[in-house]
Order: structure tokens, then C-alpha cells, then sequence
């Protein structure tokens, strides 16, 4: 049995998918021999795939995210929370949360609509559900950014009593908007989860993240999106684009960048990915996080 499961809360033995019952096999195979061959060890490590990488950066709020996927992960997070601490007894562990912001001038305004869909023990009167999501968890998760006027859409589909694996799996390359900034930033379509440092579709949105946050620190712009590219057994990008949507020199913010190392090796000593730090990625995203080395 995987006791983690056991933390997530899915105990009820009555369930297709419940901790007591969980069998776990561990399959591994050797990676191809030419693709490890092409992609070697140490500071000229090529890359693991080819692709575009994006990483993005925005003064909008003091974690240089975008204010709507922030305030999305405050409210899952918040949601956790009250389900461990048991604060709310009814709230099981499966649960999304969505947020839309009205910008004026490219700046967020006001909140306008929230959506929040959250399991429960069977049983559990909506309108109850409903009422902690209005007076409890928006005002303390949105902070500054709630407002009585919120259209807000709890559990709209109904009844939410069967979640998690035996109602959906959905698991297949996992959220990456979600994942990432929401929206707000282009992807290269490849997940990150489960992948090792080698494979750029991780590490190098890790550091591109990285060095966009490294420019708008500098004062250099406001937004900027980094975009990155690799070809498979190559430790040198092919190329390296920044966009700062005339919030800053995109000349100077692009030579800043140039100043990076975006070699696969050097990425990977750089942001220490060879530590067991991903399990902090594993909920509410990969970026906005302080105790991640791409964050620092």
C-alpha cells in the first residue's frame, strides 16, 4: 500500500480507488541506447527532445505571476487546507478552482467571476457547500481581490460526491496551463511531470522561467516572455527570443538573456534538478514558489 494516499484522503474502502486498496508495480525499462548516446553527461549534456521551450514573468504580483492562476492556486490551496486541518468536514480531496480578472490598461482591476468545484461526502446540502465558499474561503484566499460582486459558480455541474480516480482519471501529460501561468504565456505543448532534467521540456521552461523573472527584477521590463529552442543530442539552443509586449528595450532585455548559460548541463547544475525537490511541484504549479531554485 502507498500511504501517500492515504494523506490525500482518499480512504473510503468503498470506493474503486481507496488506499487500502491500491496495488503499486514499478516498470522500468533502459532508455534507448542512441538516444542516451546523443544526449551524454556534464556540461555539453544535448538535449533530451527537441521543442520550444516559453518561460514567463509579470510585476503583477510580488511572485511575478499572473494574478488570475495565482489566486486560482490560493483557492485550491485553500480548499486543502481546510480539509486537512479538518476546519470544514465535508470536503474530500478533489477539487478545481478557476478565476477570471478584468484588466484595464494591461493592469488587473477587479475580479469578476470565480469558479470553484469541489468534492464532498455524500449527502452535503449544496447550499451549505455554497455558503462557505461565499462568506469563508473567497474573502480569506482573494484577499484585497475580493468584492461582494464576484459572480461566483460553486460545484455547477451539481452533485460532486464521486472524484478523484474512480470518477476520472484525466492524468495523461496533466494540467499544463495549469501547470504554468494560466493562459497568459504561449506553451511548448510538452508536459513536465515525470520527466528527468535531461528532457529540456522541463528543465529549460524551469530556466527560462528563470531568466524572465532574472529581467523583470532588473527593471528591464514589466512582462516578458522568454521563448527557447533545442534539437535532440545538441547542448546549444538553436534560438532565444524575448518578447516584452512594450513594457520595456526589448534589445537590452534580449542581451541580458544572451548572458545565460541555456545548455542543458548548465541549467541542470545551475537549478540543482538532480535534488529531490519535485514533489513540490506537484500541486498548485511549477512557478511562484519561493523555495524553488528557479524562483530565487
Amino acid at each position: 500500500m502507498d500511504h501517500s494516499v492515504t494523506t490525500r484522503g482518499y480512504t473510503d474502502s468503498r470506493e474503486e480507488f481507496a488506499a487500502d486498496a491500491v496495488i503499486i508495480q514499478q516498470l522500468l525499462t533502459q532508455q534507448a541506447a542512441d538516444i542516451a548516446a546523443a544526449v551524454g553527461d556534464g556540461k555539453e549534456k544535448g538535449a533530451g527532445d527537441q521543442g520550444l521551450m516559453f518561460g514567463y514573468a509579470t510585476d503583477e504580483t510580488p511572485e511575478l505571476m499572473p494574478l488570475p492562476i495565482f489566486l486560482a492556486h490560493r483557492l485550491a490551496r485553500g480548499l486543502a487546507t481546510d480539509r486537512k486541518n479538518k476546519t470544514v468536514d465535508w470536503i474530500r480531496p478533489d477539487a478545481k478552482t478557476q478565476v477570471t480578472v478584468k484588466y484595464v490598461n494591461n493592469q488587473p482591476s477587479v475580479v469578476t467571476d470565480v469558479v470553484v468545484s469541489t468534492q464532498h461526502w455524500k449527502g452535503t446540502p449544496q447550499a451549505q457547500i455554497r455558503n462557505y465558499v461565499e462568506t469563508v474561503l473567497l474573502p480569506r484566499e482573494l484577499g484585497r481581490w475580493f468584492n461582494s460582486s464576484i459572480n461566483t459558480l460553486v460545484n455547477p455541474s451539481g452533485e460532486f460526491a464521486i472524484g478523484g480516480p474512480t470518477a476520472d482519471c484525466g492524468l495523461t501529460g496533466r494540467k499544463i496551463i495549469v501547470d504554468t501561468y494560466g493562459g497568459f504565456a504561449r506553451h511548448g505543448g510538452g508536459a513536465f511531470s515525470g520527466k528527468d532534467p535531461s528532457k529540456v521540456d522541463r528543465s529549460a521552461a524551469y530556466f527560462a522561467r528563470y531568466v524572465a523573472r532574472q529581467i523583470v527584477k532588473a527593471g528591464l521590463a514589466k512582462r516578458v516572455e522568454i521563448q527557447v529552442a533545442y534539437a535532440i543530442g545538441k547542448a546549444e539552443n538553436l534560438s532565444l527570443k524575448v518578447d516584452t509586449f512594450n513594457t520595456g528595450d526589448e534589445q537590452a532585455a534580449l542581451d541580458y538573456a544572451r548572458g545565460f548559460d541555456f545548455r542543458p548541463g548548465a541549467i541542470i547544475d545551475k537549478l540543482n534538478l538532480l535534488s529531490p525537490i519535485y514533489r513540490q511541484t506537484t500541486n498548485y504549479g511549477h512557478f511562484g514558489k519561493k523555495e524553488l531554485s528557479w524562483e530565487q
